[in-house]
């Protein structure tokens, strides 16, 4: 107890300085967490025609043939591009009939607006 008469644990400088470490820590690992899935993001808009296929669908959904004939490139090299978007989490694709149509997924439409403001 103290002259108070309450039983307040005392916390000691050493204690709170390994508490701020701690924390110190954890929101180094944060940060790290966060730069890491930036980086990721960021490789897989690093090419031009990944970059025409997020501002395209940023306009609305596409099917791949429309993708093909709007960017001037093949189908085997559009589907490419557009795989390794969706891996990204940058896509999102929804099968009509014999059609694969993609759309923007939240993390794609963020992009998007900051790839817009880029290059305006």
């Amino acid at each position: 107890m103290d002259a108070t008469g309450s039983s307040a644990k005392t916390v000691t400088p050493k204690a709170k300085s390994a508490g701020a470490k701690a924390r110190a820590a954890k929101e180094a690992t944060a940060r790290l967490k966060q730069a890491q899935h930036a980086s990721m993001l960021l490789k897989h808009v690093s090419d031009a025609t990944r970059l025409q296929v997020i501002l395209t669908l940023a306009e609305g959904e596409r099917h791949v043939g429309a993708l093909c004939e709007q960017l001037g490139q093949s189908q085997p090299a559009v589907s490419h591009h557009l795989a390794l978007l969706r891996h990204g989490g940058i896509i999102a694709p929804r099968r009509q009939g014999k059609n694969n149509f993609y759309g923007l997924t939240e993390t794609g439409s963020d992009l998007a607006r900051v790839v817009s403001v880029l290059i305006a």
